[in-house]
C-alpha cells in the first residue's frame, strides 16, 4: 500500500487536533470522589467568606479611638470588661477605654474596632496599657473581605486539587458538576512483541509501550485498557479494532504506522471510514506520528519505537485528553533551561529529547537523559522533562539556553531552595 506523506509542523499537528477534539458530557460526583476531576461549572460563594467579622488574633478588642496619642513613655490604660472565646457572641457596648478579651475567629463586638494583640500589653490589675495607636479594623477579618454570597470562587474548567475540595466542603457542594473522563484503549501491533512475563525470543522485544502508555494514562487520573498484543495482520486488527470502538472513547495504538510491509495501521484506519488529519510530522522522533477521527473518537497512531511513542503522547494524545476532560490548561509549561551538556546533532526537523530536569542556583538546568536514539527506553526512566530543539540548528553546546517541556510534574528536587 502505497502511503503519501507529507511532513507538517508539530504545531499545525497539535491544531488540528484540538480543534477536533470536542469535550465529554458532565457528570454530578460526590465531593469526596471529586479530586482530579474537572469543574464543568463555576463554584460560586454561598455565603460570606468570613461570615461575620472576627478577630485575626487572640489579644484584646478595643475602640480604636481610644489608642489615640499612645506612644513611647506614654501608655493608656484599658479595663478588661468580659471575654469573647470562639463560637460566643457579645452586645455589651463598650464605653471609653474599656475592653473585651477576645480568641482567633470569635465574632468582634460591634462596638469595637480594633484588636490589641497580647504581645503589644502590658498585664495590669484590671486590664492592661499599651504604647501604641491602633487604626480601625486593624487584627480584624471584616465580614466578606475574602469573598461575597454569590461570588464565582473557582472557574468552569478547574482541575480539582485538595484546595478545592476543601473549599467545596466549606460552601456545603455535597455533589459537584464534573466533565467525564474518557475511557482510552491502548493496542500494541507487530508479530515481534512479547508479553512482559514471556521469555524473550530471537527477533522478539516485550513490550514496554502498553504499559508506558497505561502509566501517562494513570499520571493524569485518566482510565485505560490494555487490549491483547496483535499480530501484523489486517483482518485481525480491524476485528479488535472494531471491538475497542464500542467500549472506548479514545484509541491509541503504537506500531504500525510506518512505510514497512507489515505497517497495517493506514489501511485499517481507511476501511474504519476514518478521518486522517496527518501521517507524518517534522519532529525527531516520531515523524510518523498519525491521527485520525472516526466520529468523535480520536484514534492515535504511535511509533513502535518507545522513545517517539513517549513523545507522541505527551505532545498530542495528553493536551487532547484534557481538551476532552474540559481543563482550561492543556498544555504542558514550557520553561527556559540551560543545557548542561553538548548536544552536536543537526536538528533538520524540531527535535524532542528526554531530559533529566533540576533547579540549580537559581536557574532550570537540562541534560539528554542518556542513550538517546528512537528506541531507547532506559533513557525514558531517568526523565522529567523534554529538552526541544527547534528544526535548522546545526546543535547545541553546554551552556546554550534552551526550552524544556515539563511532562512530569510529580517529580522534585532534591532540596529544599526558596
Amino acid at each position: 500500500m502505497t502511503i503519501n506523506r507529507i511532513p507538517i509542523s508539530v504545531s499545525e499537528a497539535l491544531g488540528r487536533v484540538i480543534s477536533r477534539v470536542d469535550t465529554l458530557s458532565e457528570e454530578a460526583v460526590p465531593y469526596t470522589e471529586s479530586y482530579g476531576r474537572i469543574l464543568a461549572e463555576d463554584l460560586r460563594a454561598t455565603n460570606d467568606v468570613p461570615l461575620f467579622t472576627k478577630s485575626a488574633m487572640d489579644g484584646f478588642a478595643i475602640r480604636s479611638e481610644d489608642s489615640a496619642g499612645a506612644g513611647g513613655e506614654n501608655r493608656i490604660a484599658f479595663e478588661v470588661v468580659g471575654e469573647v472565646p470562639a463560637g460566643a457572641s457579645s452586645d455589651y457596648v463598650l464605653g471609653p477605654n474599656e475592653a473585651f478579651r477576645i480568641m482567633t475567629g470569635a465574632e468582634v463586638p460591634k462596638s469595637a474596632d480594633a484588636v490589641v494583640m497580647f504581645e503589644q500589653t502590658k498585664e495590669t490589675e484590671t486590664g492592661f496599657t499599651i504604647r501604641k495607636t491602633f487604626r480601625p479594623d486593624e487584627n480584624i477579618a471584616m465580614q466578606g473581605e475574602e469573598c461575597r454570597t454569590g461570588e464565582v470562587i473557582v472557574p468552569k474548567g478547574t482541575h480539582i486539587n485538595p484546595g478545592t475540595v476543601a473549599t467545596l466542603a466549606t460552601f456545603g457542594y455535597s455533589r459537584v458538576k464534573v466533565y467525564r473522563q474518557p475511557v482510552v484503549g491502548i493496542m500494541s501491533t507487530g508479530s515481534e512483541l512479547l508479553d512482559v512475563e514471556a521469555p524473550l525470543e530471537r527477533g522478539k522485544i516485550r513490550n514496554s509501550n502498553g504499559p508506558m502508555i497505561l502509566s501517562q494514562l494513570k499520571r493524569m487520573n485518566i482510565e485505560g485498557r490494555l487490549y491483547r498484543l496483535e499480530a501484523d495482520d489486517v483482518d485481525t486488527l480491524l476485528s479488535r479494532m472494531e471491538e475497542m470502538l464500542r467500549e472506548v472513547d479514545v484509541v491509541i495504538t503504537t506500531g504500525g504506522v510506518s512505510v514497512g510491509d507489515y505497517d497495517h495501521l493506514p489501511e485499517l484506519y481507511k476501511k474504519l471510514g476514518a478521518v486522517e488529519l496527518f501521517n507524518k510530522v517534522g519532529m525527531r522522533p516520531g515523524s510518523v506520528t498519525t491521527v485520525s477521527f472516526l466520529g468523535n473518537k480520536p484514534l492515535f497512531g504511535l511509533s513502535g519505537n518507545p522513545s517517539a511513542c513517549y513523545s507522541g503522547f505527551e505532545l498530542f494524545a495528553r493536551p487532547a485528553l484534557l481538551k476532552m476532560m474540559g481543563h482550561d490548561k492543556i498544555f504542558a509549561p514550557v520553561v527556559e533551561a540551560v543545557l548542561d551538556e553538548d548536544f552536536k546533532k543537526p536538528n533538520p526537523f524540531t527535535r524532542f529529547i528526554r531530559a533529566e530536569v533540576d533547579y540549580v542556583e537559581g536557574r532550570v538546568h537540562a541534560r539528554p537523559s542518556g542513550f538517546n536514539k528512537s528506541n531507547a527506553v532506559t533513557s525514558i526512566a531517568r526523565s522529567n522533562g523534554v529538552i526541544v530543539l527547534p528544526g535548522g540548528t546545526r546543535g547545541f553546546e553546554k551552556g546554550d539556553g534552551v526550552k524544556v517541556m515539563l511532562t512530569d510534574m510529580t517529580t522534585g528536587t532534591d532540596r529544599f531552595d526558596i
